[in-house]
């Protein structure tokens, strides 16, 4: 189990950069490409949740994820 959360925090690790990048504008689309990814990370750290990589994976995604959200709520879901 501690596998689910080493792979979902390395996602994390690359999603949460990611999203900050796509917060300038012009780029907010790429949220629509990251956020699935940043889901898979959470879901994988949910499944490693016994372990400490575990909760790290489900904080930086989950960050990552409101973050995107965020991001496309203030440009309309395109920009």
């Amino acid at each position: 189990m501690i596998v689910f959360g080493i792979i979902g925090m390395v996602v994390g690790i690359i999603c949460l950069p990611l999203v900050g990048i796509a917060f300038l504008p012009l780029l907010g689309w790429a949220n629509w490409i990251i956020i699935p990814f940043a889901v898979l990370g959470l879901v994988l750290g949910i499944l490693g949740i016994r372990s400490t990589p575990g909760i790290i994976a489900i904080s930086l995604c989950s960050a990552a994820i409101v973050i995107g959200i965020f991001r496309l709520t203030l440009g309309g879901g395109i920009i």
